[in-house]
């Protein structure tokens, strides 16, 4: 990588946790989006960076088990861990055979998530089933394991439960931190987690930790929808921009 290279990475590791600090999630999306979009990196070594980001922030906030009930938490959470086992195994055989579909199915990860940021999901009345948990769940961790972004599905999903914030935060980050767990132990064991993924993680751990410091000091003033709307046209311009090529 140049140095101008490196640049524009930390600038988008700058943009991504913005992002994340106001929104609560996406940050993987638009790291990824921004990486592919600059080529700056290899898909696959930003995937690791976002794994290894995720590990931090949970270690920075996680401090109790979620008081979610013990039979959702445990479908969600194993129903996950197999789909980042599948995610992990489809992202080897895309990034060694079809790196043009990897971008294509990035961008469309992306455009639905800009479209999961503005839709009014309607909340429920009662908790949904097991089987509801797990299904969402598995399909946040294939999205794990594929991309390091597991948050867009079941962000949808537990965001529609009559659940209190704190416990659907503590359940979010967990879940987060359980699939990058796993998701890391693979890719260090199959050898894919080189020398460049190491550097850029240790480059992008101080400008995270810095800019979310600064956020709880001083967070922006500006209005829910506003901050909406410019991380849709953030996600929008990322997702679009690898779906047009990829598809020509």
């Amino acid at each position: 990588m140049t140095f101008e290279q490196h640049g524009l990475f930390l600038i988008a590791v700058a943009l991504a946790t913005y992002t994340q600090n106001l929104t609560g999630f996406a940050f993987g999306l638009v790291l990824l989006g921004l990486v592919a979009l600059l080529h700056v990196a290899p898909l696959p070594v930003g995937a690791n960076v976002v794994t290894v980001m995720v590990l931090v922030n949970a270690a920075m906030i996680v401090r109790r088990r979620p008081e979610l009930p013990g039979a959702l938490l445990g479908a969600t959470l194993s129903s996950s861990l197999v789909g980042v086992a599948i995610g992990v195994m489809l992202l080897n055989w895309l990034s060694e055979n079809a790196v043009n579909l990897m971008r294509l199915a990035l961008g469309l990860a992306i455009l639905l998530c800009s479209l999961l940021l503005i839709m009014q999901a309607r909340p429920r009345q009662t908790l949904s089933s097991a089987w509801a948990f797990a299904g969402f769940g598995w399909l946040s961790g294939v999205m794990g394991g594929v991309f390091a972004s597991a948050g867009p599905p079941m962000v949808f999903h537990v965001y529609r439960q009559p659940l209190k914030a704190h416990v659907i935060r503590e359940t979010l980050v967990l879940l987060f931190a359980v699939n990058a767990v796993l998701r890391l132990a693979m890719v260090v064991w199959q050898g894919r987690f080189d020398h460049l993924s190491l550097m850029l993680s240790l480059e992008a751990l101080p400008v995270m930790m810095g800019l979310t410091w600064l956020n709880r000091v001083r967070p922006p003033k500006w209005s829910h929808a506003t901050v909406r709307k410019v991380v849709f046209g953030l996600l929008v311009l990322a997702g679009s921009s690898l779906v047009l090529p990829a598809l020509r």
